[in-house]
């Protein structure tokens, strides 16, 4: 738990180079160390340009999205949501809830966080068949830490483990969460969003 709250008070670059292991003065022969898969995903989920709240049960989940509301304007706005479990879990919060890609956000859990690149694999189960660019610009996205694996091709296994009577299409990744920068070639085309993570441990 330390861990995460670590991440809640963030530091500068300079800091985070000293403090990380991995970039500790190695010799070139030395194998390469290996953060733990949590520590991964944060480092890489922040540096991705992502907004992180840890929760360690269901009124640090409402107290963090009552915050985000608050810092957005959000109350009284219309909220992009398809989950009937979430509409009802968040009813209290003075939102009208809709599917249009209009509205101030949009309002999902999510399949898996992977680790490698710090991105939120989601599905038709999340999205339906709407493409990213066709959701609002700003997400709130509810997982939990036993969704934490190491990479995509684990969580695709996962995917298909959960759902082996109907496996869901649309199966796409979000990893860019802040404006692209000019130059930036590796995130052209991609669709970049605002994105606030709501994780809630569950280990």
């Amino acid at each position: 738990m330390s861990l995460f709250r670590r991440f809640l008070n963030p530091k500068s670059k300079s800091d985070k180079k000293q403090e990380s292991p991995e970039n500790a003065d190695r010799g070139k022969y030395m194998p390469e160390v290996k953060l733990p898969t949590d520590e991964r995903f944060m480092l890489n989920f922040k540096n991705n340009g992502g907004k992180f709240l840890y929760c360690e049960d269901e009124s640090e989940i409402r107290e963090a999205f009552d915050n985000i509301l608050l810092e957005n304007d959000w109350y009284e706005s219309e909220c992009c949501c398809f989950d009937p479990n979430l509409r009802d879990r968040f009813k209290g919060f003075n939102l009208e809830f809709t599917k249009s890609g209009t509205a101030a956000f949009y309002l999902s859990n999510s399949e898996f966080l992977i680790a490698n690149d710090g991105s939120i694999l989601i599905s038709s189960n999340q999205i339906k068949e709407c493409k990213l660019h066709e959701l609002p610009a700003n997400f709130v996205i509810i997982s939990s830490t036993s969704q934490l694996v190491d990479t995509i091709g684990e969580g695709l296994r996962g995917i298909k483990s959960r759902n082996k009577q109907s496996i869901p299409s649309n199966i796409t990744t979000i990893k860019n969460f802040e404006t692209q920068k000019e130059g930036d070639f590796m995130s052209y085309g991609s669709s970049t969003k605002n994105l606030y993570l709501l994780l809630l441990e569950d280990l």
